[in-house]
């Protein structure tokens, strides 16, 4: 039997990516910074890309309201928000000097050394120490090898050390929490046995096992509440009160404000935004001398391509952006109008369907980008959550709203009113939110919420402290 070979031919279709098109995908998920990195390589690499002056992009939709100009003035209120460290150049440079003025953890214990009474040996080390001192005011470093690469006894370091931990604020220069603790306890004579042994079991503290702590420290529940209170007049993390650098802020990409006809107004940041534009004229004269040479005009035709692709693609990024931001403020008007119990499930999806671009894209679009509003800076993926049903057969409730409603809950409950995770769940069933029990425990955990037990037990020892002598002070404990 005789076998026959058959040639088959198949037609497929596979979407091939250029490089180009690739970096116009990356351009998408880039945050302002990298992007404006980017720009600048581009600039240098490309003779004839040029920096063009701002402008805004805005949006209309016939439910956020038509923009109008005026972005000066809104980007002007806008920076005004965005704190000293962000003044912009040509303008009232009062805020830079004050900012530059404040004194920092370091230069303060720099000034401390300087009037201490060390030998130059001493002055030495405690230069050392105070390189290692971190902005919270502890000192992650081994004394052993810091002695032996500065080739010096421990003995030696560990007394400068001592006199390094007497300095102001009090509690720097410690390496554990506990240490942090005794030496401010000690400054105010209350360090005696029981603070010992309370500052020695801060993990029994942490569980709030108070039956434990009587134990240790030998008190009853009278002493202990009153050693608690103190503890929580201390302050864990003593360089926190000193500026240490201009705090990193975030810019919103994406600009809100209420529209005067009603609905919204959206603009893109123009800090944000990289312009350039392409010289032509520059690129005209530079063919006419390079017509003759096939290699240097192939150089430049290639730089004009990229150039003219560049523009393209920044032009189509800001595009992008402002048409999720429009689509975002669209689904989510309510938020806008009333706050975050007002928040509505949404998916990248519904998004991607209404504007007519792939899901991905809108991924990429919402990664890293900010969006100023009236009720605050948020992330773009912030408006993007899970649905919960409706125990009415209504509409579906967004997950963050549900957070929301649980941590608003948990706020005004009293000592003797402590409401368990069914308890809020049956709360909630009754407001028309369908939820079971483990996800009222799974919303409460990631809310950073502890347990009924755990917080009855904890509000009652804050209303024992503030009925108690000399109450009513500082709770920011450790």
């Amino acid at each position: 039997m005789e076998s026959s070979a058959s040639l088959l031919q198949r037609q497929k279709q596979s979407l091939v990516l250029t490089p180009q098109m690739m970096e116009s995908i990356r351009l998408l998920q880039l945050a302002h910074p990298e992007l404006h990195q980017f720009v600048e390589q581009e600039i240098e690499k490309n003779p004839f890309l040029e920096r063009a002056a701002n402008r805004a992009i805005s949006a209309g939709n016939p439910r956020i309201g038509p923009t109008t100009g005026g972005i000066s003035d809104r980007a002007s209120q806008w920076k005004s928000i965005r704190g000293k460290n962000n003044v912009q150049p040509g303008g009232n440079h009062a805020f830079e000097d004050s900012w530059t003025s404040i004194e920092t953890l370091h230069d303060h214990v720099a000034r401390q050394i300087a009037l201490s009474a060390f030998a130059p040996l001493e002055r030495r080390i405690a230069g050392e120490l105070a390189g290692h001192l971190e902005d919270t005011g502890y000192l992650p470093v081994n004394l052993s090898e810091l002695a032996r690469s500065l080739n010096v006894r421990e003995a030696v370091v560990e007394r400068v050390l001592g006199t390094l931990q007497q300095f102001d604020p009090p509690g720097i220069f410690a390496r554990t929490l506990s240490e942090c603790l005794e030496i401010q306890l000690r400054q105010l004579d209350r360090f005696d046995p029981a603070m010992a042994a309370l500052v020695a079991n801060l993990e029994a503290l942490a569980r709030r096992d108070f039956q434990t702590l009587k134990r240790h420290c030998g008190v009853d529940e009278d002493d202990l509440l009153d050693m608690l209170h103190e503890i929580r007049a201390l302050d864990p993390k003593p360089g926190n009160r000193f500026q240490s650098g201009g705090p990193e802020s975030i810019i919103p990409d994406v600009l809100v404000q209420p529209s005067p006809g009603g609905g919204w107004q959206i603009e893109l940041n123009p800090d944000t935004l990289p312009r350039l534009l392409m010289n032509q004229n520059y690129f005209a004269q530079v063919s006419r001398l390079s017509a003759q040479n096939s290699k240097d005009q192939s150089f430049l035709n290639e730089c004009l391509q990229n150039a003219n692709w560049l523009i393209r693609s920044l032009d189509q990024r800001a595009k992008t952006i402002l048409k999720v931001a429009a689509e975002i403020i669209r689904q989510q008007d309510a938020f806008f109008e009333h706050g975050v119990a007002h928040l509505r499930p949404l998916n990248l999806r519904t998004v991607a369907d209404a504007i007519n671009v792939h899901q991905s894209t809108v991924s990429r679009v919402t990664s890293n980008k900010y969006m100023l509003t009236p009720r605050g800076v948020f992330e773009l993926k912030y408006f993007f959550t899970v649905a919960i049903g409706s125990s009415e057969g209504g509409d579906a409730y967004s997950a963050e709203a549900v957070r929301h409603q649980i941590k608003a809950m948990v706020a005004v409950e009293l000592p003797d009113e402590v409401l368990s995770d069914d308890d809020i769940a049956n709360r909630l069933k009754e407001t028309g939110i369908d939820i079971a029990r483990r996800t009222v425990a799974k919303y409460r955990e990631a809310l950073n919420i502890p347990s009924s037990a755990r917080r009855r037990r904890e509000k009652r020892v804050r209303l024992r402290c503030q009925s108690s002598p000399g109450g009513g002070g500082d709770e920011s404990g450790s």
